[in-house]
């Protein structure tokens, strides 16, 4: 529980350029990842790796836009 809660610490003391960083580094660790995968789990490691993206995108894209809208 202590791990959670001194990451809900680390982020609100962030600003949004620490966290653009923080999402570079477990970007290219990913990258790193699926390079030294074998050929045929790779098809099946993109397609997860998309199902994850679009099903976390999507909801944050949605709250941004709404904060957006909010903000005018």
């Amino acid at each position: 529980m202590k791990l959670f809660q001194v990451a809900d610490e680390y982020c609100k003391t962030s600003d949004w350029k620490v966290l653009a960083l923080l999402k570079f580094c477990l970007f290219s660790i990913g990258l790193m990842v699926g390079a030294l995968l074998p050929a045929r789990y790779r098809r099946p490691a993109i397609a997860g790796a998309c199902a994850v993206f679009l099903a976390t995108y999507l909801p944050l894209m949605a709250k941004f836009f709404r904060l957006w809208r909010q903000k005018d």
